[in-house]
């Protein structure tokens, strides 16, 4: 492996020029840093980073909608990392310590399993982008309890870089895509990034080879005057990406515009859930939007 990083350093020296590259992944933040890949850069190639991790970008109001949910009784279900994620005057983690009935689950599945043992509504609060969005769409269509339900909080991560770049509060030569995103979805949703914006990509894995991969690939492209999307995650991601996957998530949820947390309004860039299944939107069944 030390072998590789130098072999694959060395090239990235031979071929540097300034360069400002954007992530939009938390979890290639974490290799990154974990990893000290910036340190291991030539000064030249930058990389900065772009919206983050799903329970990051979850705005206050959503936060206030569980908290809502949490004061009229209703068990809220959610991921750990979202209990200290502010509203806009406390926490779930403050409302569970006021007594509330915030629980920390792994999954949908195991909200679900909740609601089925129990009595009581459970509300399970979907937060991810399109990497988890087939599987709370699965679960909807599996039919689960009736005293079950979900306030989707999944987000679209296209609409999000179309507007960082159309903004023009971004300064940024090239992306590094999110790996897991792309197995859902595929490269084809980026290609016009490099077709009408001339701005060069590669999908990229989890692992510090990938990311430094995905480093040389773009450093080739601008060498080469080639912007286009490289798929250095090859292993995992096509081109098409899961085509079940999207046609799940197409049969349930609508697309629509609103806020991410640091962000105003972003067109197209949020999953809500259609009005055939509002028995299993929480918004709807407690009339909270």
């Amino acid at each position: 492996m030390k072998n590789m990083t130098k072999e694959l350093l060395d090239k990235i020296n031979e071929i540097a020029t300034p360069v400002k590259i954007m992530h939009v992944c938390g979890s290639h933040e974490h290799a990154i840093m974990e990893n000290g890949i910036r340190s291991l850069l030539p000064p030249e190639v930058e990389i900065i980073a772009g919206p983050g991790c799903p329970v990051c970008v979850v705005p206050s109001r959503e936060i206030d909608e569980c908290l809502e949910l949490v004061d009229r009784g209703v068990t809220v279900t959610t991921f750990g990392d979202m209990l200290r994620v502010p509203g806009s005057e406390r926490s779930l983690a403050e409302a569970k310590a006021e007594g509330g009935d915030v629980r920390v689950v792994y999954g949908i599945n195991k909200a679900i399993e909740i609601a089925e043992k129990e009595d009581n509504d459970v509300v399970f609060m979907a937060a991810g982008f399109e990497t988890t969005a087939p599987t709370t769409a699965a679960e909807i269509l599996a039919e689960p309890p009736e005293n079950f339900s979900v306030l989707s909080c999944h987000r679209l991560i296209p609409p999000a870089i179309d507007y960082l770049i159309n903004s023009g509060e971004t300064n940024l030569n090239a992306l590094i895509e999110p790996g897991h995103v792309c197995t859902i979805i595929g490269t084809k949703p980026f290609e016009y990034l490099s077709t009408d914006y001339g701005i060069p990509q590669a999908v990229a894995g989890f692992n510090p080879l990938d990311i430094l991969m995905s480093v040389y690939m773009i450093l080739r492209q601008i060498r080469d005057d080639t912007p286009k999307i490289d798929n250095e995650y090859n292993r995992a991601v096509r081109d098409e990406g899961n085509v079940i996957a999207q046609k799940v998530i197409d049969q349930v949820f609508d697309v629509g515009s609103r806020e991410w947390r640091g962000f105003p309004k972003i067109p197209n860039s949020i999953l809500e859930i259609k009005d055939e299944f509002s028995q299993y939107n929480a918004r709807a069944k407690y009339d909270i939007e």
